[in-house]
């Protein structure tokens, strides 16, 4: 029963989560997805609280960066 109750609550979670997701812009999903990619990166290289934080901001800053519309470049 209780891995039920586990299954049921990730995937409500996960729903809640996506939704807030659907007015945000390309570059606010990929600063997002990025930051998310990094933390997770972050936390399997040394496995602390300070490298998951660490790994948000660089994956965040760097799914930022990369999202950029080439027109604004331009200047």
């Amino acid at each position: 029963m209780n891995i039920f109750k586990l299954v049921s609550t990730g995937i409500l979670l996960s729903a809640l989560g996506l939704s807030g997701c659907s007015n945000m812009t390309h570059q606010e999903k990929s600063t997002a997805a990025g930051a998310a990619v990094g933390g997770v990166a972050g936390n399997l290289l040394c496995g602390g609280v300070l490298c998951t934080g660490a790994g948000a901001v660089v994956g965040g800053v760097i799914g930022h960066e990369m999202s950029k519309d080439k027109d604004n470049d331009k200047k």
